[in-house]
């Protein structure tokens, strides 16, 4: 009797559960390394289309040399505001266009900086900022 709990019916539902809790593992582990391999594709999607309008003279005097920088800087508030309210109603497809989207119009935003500082300086932080996480 006190012996019960091993029974040979314990030991299957412990290696049913330990082959059910690897399979979601790696399951998990293959839907997050998609996420984190999108999350670094728009990444450099506004990184390119950055230092593209802040190597383009004609560019950067269309975006900043006009009122148009103010609609440059905040429309990604507003693409992320839109977003948020149509999330649920938007296909996958869609979703992920608008994410594309978003991200080249990060970079217009942010080729300020590639205006402001040197190519130099923002490599290094990004690099600097790298190591700490």
């Amino acid at each position: 009797m006190a012996q019960g709990w091993q029974t040979p019916g314990w030991q299957s539902q412990r290696t049913t559960r330990t082959v059910d809790q690897a399979a979601y593992d790696a399951g998990l582990r293959s839907y997050m390394l998609r996420i984190f391999a999108y999350m670094a594709g728009g990444l450099a999607v506004t990184g390119l289309v950055a230092a593209m309008v802040a190597s383009s003279p004609a560019m950067v005097q269309m975006i900043f040399g006009t009122p148009l920088k103010w609609v440059a800087m905040l429309a990604p508030i507003g693409v992320v505001l839109l977003f948020y309210g149509m999330i649920h109603r938007m296909s996958a497809a869609t979703a992920q266009a608008v994410f594309w989207g978003y991200s080249a119009l990060m970079g217009v935003s942010m080729a300020s900086i590639f205006l402001v500082f040197t190519g130099q300086s923002i490599a290094q932080v990004f690099f600097i900022s790298r190591r700490c996480s």
